[in-house]
């Protein structure tokens, strides 16, 4: 495995990370327009909370993607037929979740505004549920040929630890956007996303353990890295803690960056979990290895200069988005 290799393999993690971190509270703020916004006015103040930027938290998935595919195009190419019904699924949901913005502000009727506000809603608890199915189920060890094609079954998909971890994921977004709304709303919807928070939390510490537990048990991640693996589940214990205790102090900001770095060391867990392999196949023989599944080297170095000139550019301009928003949303 080569330097570039390595590097660009972090830079996956990184993007995914990424856009858990920025699109998660998306979700979770689409959820809670159905679930703790009260009235048509509560509803409008929850939209508008993440009307300026969920389009752009969005592109950190299709960079994520891209970089897939032009770096380790082997991975792509298993992971994404593998997976394809799934994957078709969350295009569905990203689909339906990106048309309701603008149809629910030129619908005429409060009927069709409520549709599409259901249609938000639903497409938020699916999306990150379905994701959270996909890199469980991959974890676990797919059937794969010598060829990197997967020969799945309903049960290789749909197990105990990927519900488990889809369901964990959903929690995970939903707690993330009630900290972005009590971080950027006020008045009523304020108080009450932190008060459905410091419930909810409870719920997300038993899955936390469900989930390692299941982790020990359906994976060899710490047969194959043992040390690394319980320091991150110990920092995604933390870290919840964190947040759970930054919410019940009213310390919005540190709930906020405390659940989004849940998310960063999820996705740290599983890229350090599946390292140096890229696809794990139930025949260990059959695994996609990273030196495998890379591009060449000429192509790897030109996207590293690309990505060193451009990178900056974009991080200032979101950077900037955010501040240009920054002020709190009233009722």
């Amino acid at each position: 495995m080569t330097g570039l290799q390595l590097f660009w393999f972090i830079i996956v993690g990184v993007l995914f990370s990424g856009f858990f971190f920025l699109e998660g509270f998306d979700y979770g703020v689409g959820m809670s327009a159905i679930t703790i916004a009260k009235d048509k006015r509560e509803i409008e103040q929850t939209i508008g909370s993440i009307g300026p930027v969920w389009d752009l938290n969005e592109v950190w998935l299709l960079t994520a993607g891209g970089a897939m595919f032009a770096s380790f195009p082997y991975w792509y190419a298993s992971l994404f037929s593998g997976f394809y019904l799934i994957l078709f699924l969350i295009l569905v949901g990203l689909i339906l979740r990106g048309v309701t913005f603008e149809f629910r502000h030129h619908s005429h009727s409060e009927k069709g505004k409520m549709l599409w506000t259901r249609i938000l809603g639903i497409s938020s608890f699916a999306i990150p549920f379905l994701f959270g199915l996909m890199f469980t189920s991959m974890i676990q060890g797919v059937p794969m040929d010598a060829r990197g094609n997967v020969s799945a079954t309903f049960t290789s998909y749909v197990n105990l630890l990927s519900v488990v971890g889809g369901v964990a994921v959903l929690l995970l977004a939903w707690l993330h956007g009630l900290n972005y709304l009590a971080l950027k709303t006020e008045g009523e919807l304020r108080e009450r996303a932190a008060r459905t928070a410091n419930k909810l939390y409870f719920v997300l510490y038993a899955g936390e353990v469900v989930f390692a537990v299941l982790l020990a048990i359906f994976t060899d991640f710490l047969e194959k890295h043992f040390w690394g693996t319980l320091i991150l589940l110990a920092a995604i214990v933390i870290l919840t803690v964190f947040a759970h205790l930054s919410v019940r102090a009213k310390k919005e900001m540190s709930a906020f960056l405390a659940s989004g770095l849940t998310f960063v060391a999820l996705v740290a867990l599983i890229f350090q979990g599946i390292f140096p392999r890229v696809m794990i196949a139930t025949n260990p023989a059959h695994s996609i290895l990273i030196k495998n599944a890379s591009s060449t080297g000429y192509t790897l170095t030109t996207m590293t200069w690309i990505t060193l000139i451009i990178l900056p550019f974009v991080l200032i301009y979101m950077g900037w988005t955010y501040f240009i928003f920054r002020k709190r949303i009233k009722k």
